[in-house]
């Protein structure tokens, strides 16, 4: 039953998720049998058929990969838990745009656009340990914003993040879906994870009985970029746009639509392991394969563009090999 408010459309999407394009899948696995019957091309053949199954198409291509970054602060940030000044958002905001920081690079590398979405890093959300995070038109308006990331023709959809207090804000999520308090899910082993995990408990406290639905737990203890990323990811479904997955805010907003429907994700994988040992508990509850196994700690959603080469080369694969034939002596 709807009831005329924002998140209605957003709860009635996730209930009409499309599924995979199983002519596609079928295909592709045909192929692969065909040219590499030995080894079925391994990793690369699993990521062909994955990108088949979600785009639709066989042989599927990876032509227009794109990075969306999305940036926005926390009122829970200032109170001393953070290494980071909050202002620090803006700084990176401002050194992504200037091509300065490690993911430029790695775009450049791999040949995948980048854009960074400025979510009100001026106003931070509320802080969760005393109110909501958003109401829930704000919320809403935020998620609608992420799917426009979606436009543009791309063919790979690659999240990432960047926000002070994130880490908070993605611990009270896990806690929230997956049980537990504050020190099962404080992402980060500095000094101050002890205080990031009590603000985690005072959030949970203060949100206490309206933490079973998975979009109240978005407005109320997520942030921003949770929020948008969640859009994107649901948008990126509808347009047959397969999703990599990369950072705590990626994670946590994948955990919340999977809460509310356990196929939401099918059509996105991960990057690469967290090494954060919370963050690495949380993705490894999702269930979805990563493309990368390296031991990397990336900022603003760089591993996903890492990724990018090796799903890139599993579509060329698919395209391209052909069957060896050895002529008898």
């Amino acid at each position: 039953m709807t009831t005329g408010l924002p998140f209605d459309d957003y709860r009635s999407l996730l209930t009409k998720l499309p599924g995979p394009d199983e002519a596609a899948g079928a295909a592709a696995r045909r192929r692969i049998e065909r040219i590499a019957p030995a080894d079925r091309l391994g990793l690369l053949g699993a990521l062909a058929v994955w990108l088949a199954e979600w785009s639709g198409r066989t042989p599927p291509t990876v032509n227009r990969p794109q990075l969306a970054v999305f940036a926005g602060n926390h009122g829970v940030a200032p109170h001393g838990a953070m290494v980071q000044p909050v202002s620090t958002t803006a700084a990176i905001v401002e050194h992504c745009a200037a091509g300065g920081r490690p993911v430029n690079q790695i775009c450049v590398a791999s040949d995948v656009g980048f854009k960074v979405y400025d979510l009100a890093i001026d106003m931070p959300t509320g802080d969760i340990g005393a109110e909501a995070a958003m109401d829930e038109k704000g919320c809403a308006a935020t998620m609608a914003f992420g799917m426009e990331a979606t436009a543009g023709g791309m063919d790979l959809l690659c999240v990432g993040s960047v926000g002070v207090g994130g880490e908070i804000a993605a611990a009270a999520v896990f806690a929230a879906i997956c049980g537990g308090s504050g020190v099962d899910w404080a992402i980060g082993s500095d000094g101050a994870a002890t205080q990031r995990a009590a603000l985690v408990d005072q959030a949970l406290a203060t949100h206490r009985g309206h933490l079973s639905d998975p979009l109240e737990v978005l407005r109320r203890l997520g942030g921003r970029e949770m929020a948008a990323i969640a859009g994107a990811i649901l948008a990126a479904r509808a347009q047959k746009i397969p999703v990599l997955l990369d950072g705590d805010q990626a994670i946590a907003a994948a955990r919340l639509l999977q809460a509310a429907n356990p196929a939401a994700l099918d059509h996105c994988r991960l990057a690469t392991m967290p090494v954060d040992a919370a963050l690495a508990k949380a993705a490894r509850q999702l269930g979805l394969p990563t493309v990368l196994t390296l031991d990397v700690d990336l900022p603003e959603g760089a591993a996903a563009a890492l990724a990018v080469s090796t799903v890139r080369a599993a579509a060329l694969c698919l395209a391209n090999v052909q069957p060896l034939i050895i002529l008898e002596q």
